[in-house]
């Protein structure tokens, strides 16, 4: 065992500065946007899922509900069950919930990235204002579960794929990260709140639902394995760390992406950019998210010589020269794609290629389009590299 010391300490050394020297770089480009956005956050009161309710819903005040994005009326039969057009949005369908659930994520995300920049307990305080309002409040607590996201009028009360909405959380169990030393923070608070997503964990991985997600073969069982990431990580729950590190590398890497690093599953999508952007973003997150002295999955390569830099390098040249897709264009939001997508900050920061970084520094960080913004639940750079 002495003989792996040596290396770990290395291994760890070299995460540390890799980190150091990109979170330096990332907080002089987004400092004043970024304290910006915290100024705002320090105006904003809690809004939370029983502000608003729908009486398509079947649960209750305290349940986040939302309807399925791309289900529309039947025009041949009106109040019938809907039909699905995918890739095209419903404007009409609910989605106050959602909202509210990234505007909580923005708040949390910039007041988090404010104090880190700052140490200025004033956005703590702030911050712990809505996290309270959204995690013990009697009157405006949200339930830890999405029984009923994602409904279809006429055919479900709520679907395993809703659960994708609960990313929108992430930047909130990273912010609680980032401030929970703070001063100023209430530790019988901070409990209750871990406990929540601590329940919210328990549903995820036991709930049909739940297995419904996890065993999707495309975007969505990134995404479970992405959240259930980040919330193993604010609760210390290292078992499932330790299953999501293997469902990395036993199931999304080797089933979802071809030897030449594209996401067939995606490509074959209505909207194959923003599709394909989301993959490899939430992929790069887990690698982000996961990897420590003991392993490191940006460099975790199958049997046939896949990783996940060949997805990244795959992808790369359609983000810098958009006009060189050779693929369909996407249905809609085509002209919005790409933004600064975290995974070249991320892969900036493991294998330091210039190119990746300049790219990201050219393209908007803080994007302003509804869909953009909650298919982007890596928003906060600055909390994310620890």
């Amino acid at each position: 065992m002495k003989k792996l010391v040596f290396p770990l300490l290395l291994l760890s050394f070299s995460f540390s500065v890799k980190a150091q020297n990109t979170l330096s770089k990332v907080s002089k480009i987004l400092k004043k946007e970024t304290l910006a956005q915290a100024q705002w956050a320090l105006t904003q009161a809690p809004i939370t899922v029983t502000s608003t309710q729908c009486e398509r819903s079947a649960g209750g005040p305290h349940d986040f509900y939302s309807e399925g994005d791309y289900w529309w009326p039947n025009p041949d039969d009106p109040q019938g069950p809907y039909i699905q057009r995918d890739g095209q949005s419903n404007p009409s369908n609910f989605t106050a919930h959602r909202q509210a659930m990234v505007r909580f994520s923005q708040i949390i995300g910039a007041l988090a990235s404010a104090y880190r920049l700052t140490k200025n307990e004033q956005y703590v305080k702030h911050a712990f204002t809505h996290l309270r309002a959204w995690f013990i409040a009697e009157q405006t607590y949200m339930n830890p579960s999405l029984l009923y996201a994602q409904a279809i009028k006429g055919r479900v009360t709520g679907r395993g794929i809703g659960i994708i909405d609960m990313i929108q959380m992430m930047e909130v169990a990273q912010g609680i990260r980032v401030m929970e030393s703070a001063k100023s923070v209430n530790r019988d608070e901070l409990a209750k709140i871990k406990n929540w997503f601590a329940q919210y964990l328990d549903w995820v991985t036991t709930h049909q639902y739940g297995i419904d997600e996890r065993d999707a073969k495309n975007n969505h069982g990134t995404c479970w394995v992405m959240q259930v990431a980040v919330f193993a990580k604010l609760t210390g729950n290292q078992a499932l760390i330790e299953e999501c590190k293997t469902r990395f590398k036993t199931i999304l890497l080797p089933n979802q992406m071809e030897p030449d690093g594209s996401f067939p599953l995606e490509l074959r999508r209505t909207k194959p950019y923003g599709y394909s952007l989301f993959n490899l973003d939430a992929m790069a997150s887990i690698c982000h998210i996961l990897s420590d002295e003991q392993e490191n999955l940006w460099e975790f390569t199958l049997p046939d010589g896949r990783k996940l830099r060949k997805a990244i390098e795959f992808m790369y040249p359609f983000v810098a020269n958009k006009s060189s897709w050779t693929y369909p264009k996407d249905v809609m939001y085509w002209e919005e794609w790409p933004v600064a997508q975290p995974f070249l900050l991320f892969a900036h920061q493991q294998y330091r290629q210039k190119e990746w970084l300049e790219t990201w520094v050219k393209l908007e960080h803080f994007p302003k389009t509804e869909e953009v913004i909650r298919n982007l639940p890596v928003r906060n750079p600055v909390i994310w590299l620890e």
